[in-house]
């Protein structure tokens, strides 16, 4: 199974690299993203699960019902992308469930940032998607992580997919900066070996960010705007030729727990 994921939040990246960015671009610049994934997803009729801070989804209700409206998934990216409280856990699965009506079972948080399994399993969640299991100098150091889904008390953590071999992460970064076809090998690969493939993106990607004022290093900012929807266009295409089939994390969660 192909579980595509989007995180959804207020683009603040270029804070991270002393760039300026008003709240309304962060805002607006995520949801002309969102909204081209949307329609990919749609051309496909593909489903994905959606990790959404609570400041992007209150800023965009129009966009977060019509994902619902298409069989996709709402879950957590917590309450702000940038600022975090163990609180955020639970007020931010309980506002999501408020704002729109479903049910919020899933967490990834902002960033793979680590959390305590107990609060998240306090917070009411079924499952957690924040863990990189890879070493990314500066970033990440969970070589020794299990590649593949697993208990944490009572939550199921379903770590970001990393190819089998030397555990070549297959996150956003790569999908930019990897040839495409290389990207896929390493796809095919997982998949044979793991039987799901778990890889994440941020609607921002899909929109025009080369701006200078954003400050944001060039393997960032490589192949994203229309060169990213023309790539992941291609990526999904291939993936339904090859007949790979296509699920959220709840539909995955319950085919492993059942």
């Amino acid at each position: 199974m192909v579980l595509l994921s989007f995180d959804i939040e207020e683009f603040d990246m270029p804070f991270e690299y002393q760039g300026k960015i008003s709240f309304e671009d962060q805002i607006s610049i995520s949801q002309i993203g969102l909204t081209r994934i949307l329609d990919l997803l749609k051309k496909y009729n593909v489903k994905a699960t959606f990790f959404s801070t609570v400041i992007f989804a209150e800023n965009s209700k129009d966009l977060i019902n019509r994902l619902l409206q298409e069989g996709h998934e709402l879950a957590s990216h917590t309450w702000f992308h940038s600022e975090f409280e163990v609180k955020h856990l639970k007020e931010s699965r309980e506002k999501l469930e408020e704002l729109f009506s479903t049910n919020v079972t899933g967490l990834r948080m902002p960033r793979m940032m680590p959390v305590d399994q107990t609060d998240v399993e306090n917070a009411g969640y079924l499952y957690n998607s924040s863990v990189n299991p890879t070493f990314l100098p500066g970033r990440y150091n969970n070589l020794k992580v299990s590649r593949t889904y697993f208990k944490e008390g009572k939550v199921t953590q379903i770590p970001a997919s990393v190819s089998p071999n030397f555990r070549i992460p297959l996150f956003w970064l790569s999908f930019h900066n990897f040839p495409l076809s290389f990207y896929k090998k390493l796809s095919s690969d997982t998949l044979k070996k793991d039987h799901y493939l778990n890889i994440y993106f941020h609607p921002w990607e899909f929109a025009e960010i080369k701006n200078p004022d954003f400050k944001l290093p060039k393997f960032t900012i490589k192949n994203s705007g229309n060169e990213m929807l023309e790539r992941f266009d291609n990526f999904v295409g291939w993936l339904k030729s090859k007949d790979y089939q296509f699920g959220t994390f709840q539909q995955f969660y319950k085919s492993i727990e059942s």
